[in-house]
């Protein structure tokens, strides 16, 4: 599925991206049939296809529901309507939406694929703390439903860990110097697990859930390093930020850094499961010092420290 408005997107300060709104039914108590819309970044779908040939995979987790072969590969398939426990007794799913990302290519089984929507990052609203909420990064207000955007990095991540692990780097005590990181990230999971990685090796980490709130704390502190005269590295280090986040992306949170004058000697990283080749070349532009793919996880907390002198 190749996209070509998208990859402007992704190479610009818009602010925008586009979703693939699909649909996994479910009933509920009285056994009447629920509508449930769930969205996925374009930039994450490969293509879109009937369910082929579907071979069950042994000493699998319930929510994989096997492999099926896509031209010259053999790809896991997940049944997210296991996943999200719903009932959907005698209602069998039979498109696949083959996402690629943190360099994985896997399919994810849907009953219905709708139509593509392109939105503002602003329109994108975090999730409520509800049933199934730590599986949503977003939702999305429309007329009459809400979409919801699935954190398919933690789906994935958790039933095929080999590519997100938390690595526990311990500093020496000797050479070690904590440094002030603010790490935005609006999956949970992800967040969580680069925190903790920075924190072992002793490093103090805030945290912020999308970029928006990322640019408010960067504010705060640049407000107080003016008051005090000193620069911005008296109160922050280094930012590490997702590229998809509500309210306000990762790459217009760069932007913003680096048209701040006072800002323009802190290092960025970007840290994201969109980082392939193509996108790191369009995102360096936006003045990143450093781009990552979430399986370069290993490599963060050395990064960051060689980033920071």
């Amino acid at each position: 599925m190749e996209n070509s408005n998208n990859a402007v997107l992704l190479e610009s300060d818009t602010n925008e991206l586009e979703i693939v709104e699909f649909r996994i039914d479910e009933y509920d108590d009285s056994g009447q049939l629920v509508p449930c819309h769930y969205g996925v970044n374009v930039a994450k779908v490969r293509e879109i296809i009937r369910l082929p040939q579907l071979w069950k995979a042994f000493n699998s987790q319930p929510a994989v529901a096997g492999m099926i072969k896509l031209r010259d590969k053999v790809i896991t398939v997940i049944n997210l309507a296991e996943r999200l426990n719903k009932r959907i007794e005698g209602m069998e799913p039979d498109r696949v939406i083959v996402l690629e990302f943190n360099r994985l290519v896997v399919g994810v089984l849907v009953h219905s694929v709708s139509r593509i929507y392109r939105i503002s990052w602003e329109q994108v609203e975090p999730p409520v703390k509800v049933a199934n909420s730590e599986q949503v990064t977003g939702l999305v207000k429309m007329d009459d439903r809400i979409i919801l955007v699935l954190d398919f990095e933690k789906i994935v991540g958790e039933l095929c860990g080999q590519y997100v692990t938390a690595y526990e780097m311990l500093p020496d005590p000797d050479t070690a110097r904590s440094r002030r990181i603010l790490v935005a990230d609006d999956s949970p999971f992800i967040r969580n697990t680069m925190c903790s990685s920075l924190r072992a090796a002793g490093h103090l980490v805030e945290e912020a859930e999308n970029g928006e709130e990322a640019w408010n704390i960067i504010n705060e502190k640049l407000q107080r390093c003016r008051e005090r005269q000193v620069p911005i590295k008296e109160e922050l280090d280094l930012l590490i930020t997702d590229v998809e986040m509500p309210r306000m992306d990762g790459l217009h949170l760069t932007s913003r850094v680096r048209k701040e004058a006072a800002l323009k000697d802190l290092p960025v990283v970007i840290f994201s499961s969109l980082a392939s080749e193509d996108n790191i070349r369009k995102w360096s532009a936006l003045g990143a010092n450093q781009i990552l793919t979430k399986p370069d996880l290993p490599n963060l907390v050395c990064l960051a420290e060689q980033l920071t002198g």
